[in-house]
């Protein structure tokens, strides 16, 4: 079984894509960051296929200091703990692995049997999908807009509290200036107003060919309980599914409402990655 590793994003994405896109809905997580790497949004990253006998059984994609996302094609005893040996032989670090629960587990076991650290839960994940919004859903007072330069000093600290709750990273405040300085250069955001006062945010991002991923979803303390939220994420969906055949989102198990929120709009689960990080003991 031998790695291969790719600098070029572009002959990485040819050969790998066939695969994915047998289930993009899936591996639209991979697919998007793919992207955005090929798009040069990524200056760092790490690329690398797995193969046997000319065949392609895993895919491996990471941006530091962001988790291993790691996808299994074909099922081989101990495929995980030699992917291991692999990464561990060419001094890649790895912080921690997200993606389906059974490849990620097994891969964490022998990740932190070699490096002696300890397998954390940062998240237990719902991947969702929508093709359709469902009817009669009540609405809240306002109306949606994508977000402008004038919303940036907002946003920039809405997406600092949205860091702190869902616990994946503290970015510095130049980075988050940097982000959102990026999202709203893509018009990736999208605001709810309710008189001129913006209430609500979300985001969407990592496109593949047929989907599109809801993220950065944020309501603050405040004006929470008021339902702008769900209206939002409907009505921009609505818009997201006329350009697209699906819309996809990850939530938080752990959080009933945002998953009864997702649920009532039309989300239904299809899938329950997980997120692992590796601490010293």
């Amino acid at each position: 079984m031998e790695m291969i590793i790719y600098s070029d994003s572009a002959v990485f994405l040819e050969k790998v894509s066939p695969l994915l896109y047998k289930n993009e809905d899936i591996h639209s997580l991979f697919l998007g960051v793919l992207g955005q790497i090929h798009a040069n949004q990524y200056e760092d990253y790490f690329l690398a296929l797995v193969e046997t006998d000319d065949e392609i059984v895993a895919a491996c994609l990471m941006t530091p200091p962001h988790a291993l996302q790691l996808i299994v094609f074909q099922t081989f005893p101990q495929i995980e703990r030699e992917i291991v040996g692999h990464l561990q032989n060419l001094g890649i670090e790895v912080s921690g692995i997200v993606g389906e629960q059974t490849t990620s587990r097994l891969f964490a076991e022998a990740w932190t049997e070699r490096t002696g650290e300890q397998v954390n839960i940062l998240m237990d994940q719902g991947l969702y999908r929508i093709e359709a919004v469902n009817k009669g859903l009540r609405k809240s007072r306002g109306s949606w807009r994508i977000a402008s330069k004038k919303d940036a000093i907002i946003l920039e600290e809405w997406y600092r509290l949205f860091e702190e709750e869902i616990g994946i990273g503290r970015s510095t405040q130049t980075q988050i200036s940097h982000k959102i300085a990026g999202f709203l250069e893509r018009k990736e955001v999208y605001v709810w107003e309710v008189d001129e006062r913006v209430v609500s945010c979300m985001q969407k991002k990592r496109p593949s060919k047929n989907g599109i991923t809801v993220s950065f979803v944020f309501t603050p303390n405040a004006q929470r309980r008021n339902g702008y939220a769900q209206t939002l994420v409907a009505e921009v969906t609505n818009e997201l599914l006329l350009e697209y055949d699906f819309v996809m989102l990850y939530t938080d198990l752990t959080n009933p409402t945002s998953n009864k929120i997702y649920r009532e709009i039309g989300y239904e689960q299809i899938a329950n990655p997980v997120h692992l990080i590796f601490v010293e003991k």
